[in-house]
This record gives C-alpha cells, structure tokens and sequence, in this order.
C-alpha cells in the first residue's frame, strides 16, 4: 500500500505473495493475502486467505483468526470523521483506556435521531472496556450553540433546561450503563453558572484567538447574517467544560459531530495552555442522506426517541423510508448488524433493498424502544398492504363529538387535528397538489367533509403522500 494511502492508514495491504501457510508446508503463491501491519509498519505480519466474496471487512475481521478492535471496528462503520492524534487515540480506545465525553444540550424535552448515533457510539466503547462521561448541557444551554445554524436559537428559561435535562438523563440509560465505577453524568450548570465574568476571561481569554474564532467552521454560516456576541462565546464555554472535566474528572478525550470539531480543537488548545498536557479529541461522521441533507428529521419535523412525540410506529416508518442510496450506510452506522451481512446486502438492488429497509427499521425500533414494539410496527407495516392486517398499533387520533360542525368535520380541519400538517394553510396546498387518501380515495376538493358515520367502528385510513398513515375514529 503506498504510504499516505487509506489502506496505508488503516494497516492493512493486499497482495498476491509467496509464503509458508503452515508450519513445515511448501511454500505456494496465494492470492489476495492480507498483512496486517503493525503501526510502524514494520515486522509482524498477520496472513489469512481470502475467500471468493469476501470483503475486506471480513478480512479485517479474520485477520490470523483475531478480531479487529473496536477503532477499526467504527473505522469500519464509516463512524470517524476527524480525530487529533489517530495512533494514540486507537491504542488508547483498542486498550480500554479512554474516559471520553460527549454533551448535549437541552434544547428539547426529548433526544432526537439525530442523538442516537452519539448514544450508540458510547455504548460501543463502553462495551470495549472504556468509560463514558455524558455531559448534559445545562450551562451550554442558556447560551445555544451557533454550528450548523443559520438563525439563532430560542432562548429557554432555567426551569425549561432543567426539566428537558432530566428527560435526557431518562433516555440516555436505555442506551448506557451508569452506576459505579461505569459511566458518569455531569452537567455543566455546575461549574459555569457560578463562573465569574471577569475571572473567567483573566483565565483563560488569553488562549483564545479571535481571528481563528472567527474563521471556525462553526460560525461560517452565520456569519452573513450576523453573529450575536452570546453565541460567539459558545466554542470557549465549550473548550472551559473539556478543561474542567480534564482536571476534575480525568476526561482525556472529548467526541462529538463533526460540526463541532472547531470547538472541540478549542479545548484541546486550552488544556495544552493551561496544564501543559495533551488531551484528544474524535468526531463522528454526520449523518446525513444521499443529498448532503442531515437525516433525522420528517417534513421539518425531528424525528423524537420519546414514543410520546414520536410513536414507534412512526419512528419505523422513518426508516423504513430511506432512500435506497442511504439504506447500506445507515445499517453499517446505526446497527450491531455484523459488517459481513451488511457487505453481502451491499450487492442487493430492486426489490431485495426492501428486506434490508426492514431490517434497519426492526433494528433501530427494537434498540430504541424495545423488541415487542418493534414487532407491533413491522405487523402494523405490513398490514397496510395485507387483507385482515392488525391495524391496531398505527397512529391513531380518537375525535370527539365537539371536533365535529353539524356532524361532520372538514377535510382541512381532519388533516390539522390529526396533526398531520401544521396549518389549514398547509393542508388545502396538500389536498390541490393530490396528497391526500381518505378511506382509499383520493381527496380532490378542499370543502370534503366527513360525517359521524363515516368515524365509527374502525375510523378512516388517512394517507399523506407515499408513505404516512394515520387512522382518524370517533370515540
């Protein structure tokens, strides 16, 4: 491999090669041979054959009957974006040495898509013997942070960040094992709500450029339409809870998306300044469709871990949904599916990327739910296309005879109380463009109406678009 390559990096080559496979054998030419190398790149090589079909995930899995650890593992994954010093963080995560951190501010009530695969990466760690420190955002919070935003964040009171920490603390142990001695929660109201102003900067203002502030990543995209002097003090906010943890906790390394990597650098910077020691910092591929667009999020809407803003149900429809481009790299990025089995699904096309569909929308069901209601999904799921399907598990919206003007209700008003479209706006702009199936027809005119009778027994079936059903039943 030619140094500098990917293969390179990542320490391993294929060739074809002469060698002895067993202890007193004849030597024999062998193609497509695997070495590992060592991380000099030097002496010890691993060998194993390389059987028809199979990927280098699986070589790398196979490598002299070893598994690869888990670095390579989320190298694997496509999980790594940017890291600070690769071979002292991989033998340091392979070796169950870090105490790393990822925060969270508490800008909703509940975690989103979007947080998960930050809560799988944790989980993947901690099962590799390291130990996690999930930071809730408290402080960060009440400041709102400015990457990847072209607008500035709404301000919530204390009480609003309070309560929304506690709903994360709720989430988060379903994916990560807090008790002694195992992960930890901090939050860094903590220690920056009593920080003072003028000590604060006496402290560490001094370490921190303005010019190549200004030039970070984070705030790239707002600065056309101007940056508040609240939000520009979020990166050394961020880089003060790396030190903190640092020294108070042992923090050695610090995760996040790659949209923080500008703030995360800002950290590693300051403890170097301030206590002349290194810390490491890693970020995690963005997770994003075949178009560059953040996934996660349906017609605007975030796509909830709290069942109660998001049903299971819809939550498996979202990803049972995904483009066909995307399908692969989320099960490689979001599952415990093996590498292998998701290489052999890498040759499907048509129909076959269906099963694979199903199998990501089983998977992250079950992991953020449970498996029963990952089952009640996939039965609802297929019922929509089945004579006699359970239908009972969809979401579902029970009107009340006070929803209805003159024993009936209104298409528009249907729609907007089934919380189907935001406005009657929206829903008229629907109805014209043919989006909308009640019943099985397709609803052509804006003043369609729907009786009491027309809401008894098992309802109406609402289709929006291709992909979202919703029953509507009188109670």
């Amino acid at each position: 491999a030619r140094p500098g390559s990917a293969r390179y990096r990542a320490g391993v080559c294929l060739h074809s090669v002469r060698l002895p496979l067993r202890k007193g054998g004849e030597p024999e030419v062998v193609p497509r041979v695997m070495l590992a190398l060592c991380p000099n790149g030097q002496g010890a090589f691993f060998v194993t054959r390389k059987r028809p079909g199979m990927s280098e995930n699986q070589m790398k899995m196979n490598i002299g009957g070893t598994k690869m650890g888990i670095y390579e593992e989320l190298q694997a994954r496509g999980l790594l974006a940017q890291v600070t010093n690769e071979e002292e963080i991989r033998e340091m995560v392979n070796a169950g040495k870090a105490k790393f951190y990822i925060g969270f501010d508490c800008t909703a009530d509940s975690l989103t898509a979007g947080h998960f695969m930050a809560l799988t990466l944790m989980k993947r760690l901690q099962m590799a013997g390291n130990q996690p420190v999930a930071l809730i955002g408290g402080g960060t919070t009440m400041i709102g942070d400015p990457s990847g935003r072209t607008d500035m964040r709404k301000m919530l009171t204390k009480e609003d960040i309070d309560h929304n920490a506690e709903c994360f603390k709720r989430q988060m142990e379903r994916f990560i094992d807090f008790g002694e001695g195992k992960a930890i929660m901090v939050n860094n109201a903590d220690w920056l709500l009593n920080l003072n102003y003028i000590e604060l900067l006496r402290e560490v203002g001094a370490c921190f450029s303005v010019n190549n502030m200004l030039r970070a990543k984070c705030y790239e995209q707002r600065m056309e339409k101007g940056l508040s002097f609240l939000e520009f003090n979020y990166m050394i906010m961020q880089s003060y809870d790396f030190y903190h943890l640092f020294q108070h906790y042992g923090c050695n390394m610090q995760f996040g998306g790659d949209d923080q990597w500008s703030n995360m650098l800002g950290g590693t910077e300051l403890i170097r300044r301030k206590l002349g020691k290194d810390a490491h910092a890693m970020t995690i591929t963005l997770l994003t469709d075949s178009q560059g667009h953040k996934m996660g999020k349906t017609a605007g809407n975030a796509v909830w871990l709290d069942p109660k803003k998001t049903s299971p149900y819809d939550f498996y429809q979202y990803w049972r949904n995904v483009d066909d481009a995307d399908v692969i790299r989320c099960l490689r990025m979001l599952t415990d599916v093996p590498l292998e089995q998701i290489d052999e699904m890498a040759h499907w096309e048509g129909s076959q990327l269906n099963a694979a569909k199903e199998l990501l929308a089983f998977e992250l069901t079950r992991l953020v739910h449970d498996e029963e209601e990952a089952r009640k999904a996939q039965e609802t799921a297929k019922g929509l296309f089945s004579a006699g399907g359970d239908l009972s598990h969809m979401p579902a919206t029970q009107l009340t005879a006070d929803d209805l003007n003159g024993g009936a209700i209104s298409v528009l008003d249907l729609l907007l109380k089934c919380g189907l479209v935001p406005s009657k706006k929206e829903a008229r702009r629907l109805v014209e463009q043919g989006g909308v199936e009640i019943g099985g027809q397709k609803v052509t005119a804006a003043d369609a109406s729907y009786s009491a009778d027309d809401l008894s027994g098992d309802g109406l079936m609402i289709k929006k678009g291709k992909k979202v059903f919703h029953r509507a039943v009188l109670g």
